[in-house]
């Protein structure tokens, strides 16, 4: 991962129009530093040329997307992304749509439990509760993780059109965080089809080392796979055999269930 982007270091595309790529590692880069960045500070990092740079401030000065304060003469993100991000409503109506259902869900288990969405090829945790026990996982609301390495990520990848999810892989490179990250884009077509027949997936340890986890798929109305709530523990915790697993299963299946039934879908299982 370089020091300028957010983006997971495994998820870098082959393609692309440099004045776009150029913008959002702009944005990108002032929305880590919320103090804001001078100009001489900026070039440094992002090693952009200083003529670029200054045209491309200047451009989204104008539109908005970018503050400059004169007197201190620091950029930071401007109200235009506020504006922009009100549009996602939606994903804010998700959350609290779904925190009784992961906070019964964590009540019942007692482990932690979360919920995300799909972006691009990298899931986007929107909520989380904590469990009692003093492990803390490495997600938190806002975060994106690659996809293909969380059970939460590769439930979602496994809900999309086969060809929608062979066009978001193609181009991509793919890190391996563990010894037990996914390895192959062929590796991970196989496991989503898996998880189509079986209803949930799994993630053994391939973002965090001792860390083993089972997501199931929220719907909405339509019957369209729009989140995954997932549950994490340590894996000394899990015990011999897939008696626990199972148990995590089915109970995060039934609350999927009534958060599913909460957003109009009536269907008959998973």
């Amino acid at each position: 991962m370089t020091a300028t982007r957010n983006t997971p270091p495994n998820v870098q595309s082959t393609t692309g129009v440099k004045s776009a790529e150029r913008a959002l590692d702009l944005m990108e880069y002032l929305a880590s530093h919320r103090s804001g960045a001078t100009f001489p500070q900026i070039s440094q990092d992002l090693g952009f040329p200083k003529s670029s740079l200054h045209a491309l401030l200047g451009t989204l000065v104008g539109r908005g997307w970018i503050s400059l304060d004169e007197q201190r003469r620091r950029y930071r993100i401007g109200v235009r992304v506020w504006e922009t991000a009100q549009s996602f409503d939606y994903l804010d109506s998700l959350a609290r749509r779904a925190e009784p259902h992961l906070r019964a869900a964590r009540d019942e288990l007692n482990e932690t439990v979360q919920l995300a969405v799909l972006d691009g090829i990298d899931n986007v945790y929107i909520a989380k509760v904590e469990a009692d026990h003093p492990l803390r996982l490495v997600s938190r609301v806002g975060m994106r993780l690659p996809a293909y390495a969380t059970g939460l990520g590769k439930v979602l990848l496994a809900h999309l059109d086969p060809a929608d999810l062979r066009a978001r892989i193609e181009g991509v490179s793919m890190r391996r965080f563990t010894q037990h990250t996914v390895a192959t884009w062929q590796q991970l077509l196989e496991r989503v089809q898996d998880i189509r027949e079986r209803g949930f997936g799994e993630d053994d340890g391939e973002y965090t080392p001792g860390v083993f986890c089972v997501a199931v798929p929220v719907r909405d109305g339509t019957g369209r796979v729009v989140a995954a709530m997932s549950c994490s523990i340590p894996r000394v915790r899990l015990g011999e055999g897939p008696a626990h697993r199972d148990h995590l299963v089915d109970t995060l299946t039934r609350h999927c269930e009534a958060m599913s039934r909460d957003l109009g879908w009536q269907g008959g299982g998973q």
